[in-house]
């Protein structure tokens, strides 16, 4: 803040202004914050990635095959339904995702803005639990004989643990379970996103004469774009990388559920029962390059990385 200062006959001598802040400092912690990340992101992240890259490239004897691991994996009988099945859950997950939890997120931020705190730990606390743990409860409310919701199931026609993790059932199962888990945390960022929009848009809306639905679809909801795009990025890699839920449940029922009904199952009956781990490796990278590309397609339709002026 700038001051003046008077001279011995009165007059205004020049303006001083206090020092500037030094910039050092201040780029020294940015990039002391900066390097620890960037430490852990080559530690756990760039090295493993480029050491299943090597093993999907060469054979046991570490000599280069190329793409022969990609080609022998696509060809195993087991490659394509396992990405099927994960292609169905993905879809059936992220419409439920964005549906519900975009729809909970305006009705918190709009209707049931007294209660919204008390809604919104209750939706989160889900997410305290890990994945194993969410799928042994979601086991024991799937199963009609010991369910405290039997009548429910029953009334829906199942009459078994069997025939409500039927294999053209997984899928729906397996995105409810996801949902239950990883829905409520988006809640509440969308809630705090939904605070950031400023308050003179809403009522201008409303002046315009948009009631509820029309100031969340065409005011509301495009301001979130980026929001969203970032929820359906994780969201998608979180997905295609399922493996708890379905390797526990294909235990419990003795073998119901097939061992490789994910990607990553197959990729772990490679590594751990068949002892290829170049084979694994080559699984691994098929869904890295899928979840990448899905990615980059996301990140360029929503502008998600572009700077508003």
């Amino acid at each position: 803040m700038a001051f003046s200062e008077q001279t011995s006959a009165g007059a205004p001598a020049r303006t001083r202004r206090p020092p500037a802040p030094r910039r050092g400092k201040r780029t020294r912690a940015g990039y002391g914050f900066v390097g620890g990340y960037l430490v852990l992101l080559l530690l756990f992240g760039v090295a493993p990635t480029v050491y299943a890259v090597w093993l999907a490239i060469t054979n046991s004897g570490g000599q280069l095959v190329g793409i022969g691991n990609f080609t022998q994996v696509f060809g195993d009988y087991r490659f394509l339904p396992a990405f099927e099945n994960v292609a169905i859950y993905l879809v059936i997950w992220m419409v439920v995702l964005v549906v519900f939890v975009m729809g909970l997120a305006l009705m918190l931020h709009g209707r049931l803005r007294r209660a919204s705190s008390v809604a919104r730990f209750v939706f989160y606390l889900p997410g305290a639990l890990a994945g194993a743990a969410s799928a042994l409860v979601w086991m024991f409310m799937l199963d009609p004989s010991v369910s405290p919701v039997s009548w429910l199931l029953h009334d829906l026609g199942f009459s078994s643990f069997a025939n409500v993790i039927a294999p053209q059932q997984l899928p729906m199962v397996f995105a409810v379970m996801a949902f239950w888990t990883g829905a409520g945390g988006w809640i509440v960022v969308m809630y705090g996103a939904l605070n950031n929009i400023p308050a003179e848009l809403i009522e201008a809306a409303r002046l315009d004469g948009a009631n509820v639905l029309k100031t969340a679809w065409y005011v509301q909801i495009p301001m979130l774009r980026k929001w969203i795009a970032y929820m359906l990025i994780l969201a998608f890699a979180t997905g295609a990388q399922l493996f708890v839920e379905p390797q526990l449940v294909g235990e419990a029922s003795l073998g119901e559920v097939s061992n490789s009904w994910s990607p990553n199952q197959l990729a772990y009956q490679f590594a751990f029962h068949a002892n290829n781990f170049n084979d694994a490796s080559a699984v691994s990278i098929d869904l890295l390059i899928l979840c990448l590309a899905c990615a980059a397609l996301v990140v360029f339709k929503s502008g998600l990385f572009e700077v508003e002026r």
